[in-house]
């Protein structure tokens, strides 16, 4: 099997490309990343049971022949970013440019070639007032809270025309706010920025009307159970489906830190993401079709703690 992986350096494609052969066997993987955040380390010590090759390109440039690198391929997951949503407010016309574009380029690449392709968005599109949501929310609902967010709705309203238009075998994931521990991780997402900040003696820093919100969010390990499963499935068919763990407030996340480190300080800070309300996120149609969650917050709290561990006299090795 021929797997392409795009932004396959992230939080995301770090780990995918590091589990996909313990689904699959002996895959051959190509990775795809512009390095623009240099993570190097998220090549290092690849599993022996696949066969990689890494390609560094930025893809929205016309200089790499996509369709060669395409040709043959199964699948092509896309997760090529600037994931950054508080920070697209400072540079909504690049999001735009590298988000938008790039995921127009891989879709048309994917119609020349015949290749099945997983888009990666958010469950950021929501910005809702409504209590719980699912897949089947209309457009008219959906009320994206940022620069990041608008662009990944386009994204989506492309991926859906090319699918009726032109035969695009493809589906969207609307991923919650992602956690757990992954070489090419970092630390802007809330989970891990608390962690961060909880191991290195600072106050957790919140959103004033944050504390109590309830949000989605989706562990490493379920993100690659919904990609696999659609994959062994072949389940190609143009829709949208949420792929969320757990919805749990601020206050939640809060709490898992103040397990292992009781002496946690909060600091409530201004943003302009200040208007969503408290909603949850259903994975309707997943569930339909056997999907069950698996990670939970309290262990990817965990885990991200331990791995920070020795860098504070905070935490203790647990």
């Amino acid at each position: 099997m021929k797997i392409i992986v795009t932004g396959a350096l992230g939080h995301i494609g770090s780990y995918l490309i590091r589990n996909l052969p313990e689904v699959f066997s002996h895959p051959n993987i190509i990775m795809i990343d512009n390095l623009m955040t240099q993570r190097y380390t998220s090549l290092f010590n690849l599993p022996k049971t696949a066969q990689y090759q890494f390609i560094e390109v930025d893809i929205t440039s016309d200089k790499m022949d996509l369709k060669s690198i395409f040709k043959n391929a199964d699948v092509v997951i896309h997760l090529a970013a600037i994931t950054n949503a508080a920070a697209s407010f400072e540079n909504a016309n690049e999001v735009e440019r590298v988000n938008f574009n790039a995921t127009q380029k891989v879709a048309d690449v994917c119609v020349a070639t015949n290749v099945a392709m997983i888009m990666a968005s958010s469950t950021s599109v929501y910005g809702t007032q409504e209590k719980q949501v699912d897949e089947n929310c209309s457009f008219d609902e959906l009320k994206p809270q940022s620069p990041y967010a608008e662009t990944k709705l386009r994204e989506e309203k492309y991926i859906q025309e090319q699918y009726m238009k032109n035969n695009l075998r493809a589906i969207i994931f609307r991923f919650g706010t992602i956690f757990g521990v992954s070489p090419g991780m970092r630390f802007h997402t809330a989970v891990n920025k608390f962690c961060w900040q909880a191991v290195m003696n600072e106050p957790i820093t919140v959103w004033k009307t944050a504390y109590h919100q309830k949000r989605p969010y989706l562990a490493l390990n379920d993100a690659l159970s919904a990609i696999t499963m659609m994959i062994k499935q072949n389940h190609f068919d143009g829709r949208v489906y949420n792929v969320v763990s757990v919805n749990a407030t601020v206050a939640d996340v809060v709490k898992s830190i103040q397990q292992y480190i009781p002496d946690l300080q909060i600091q409530f800070v201004e943003n302009k993401i200040m208007n969503q309300l408290s909603y949850e996120v259903l994975n309707t149609r997943l569930n339909a079709m056997g999907f069950k969650p698996r990670g939970e917050l309290k262990s990817g709290v965990l885990d991200t703690l331990q791995l920070l561990c020795h860098t504070s006299s905070t935490v203790n090795t647990f």
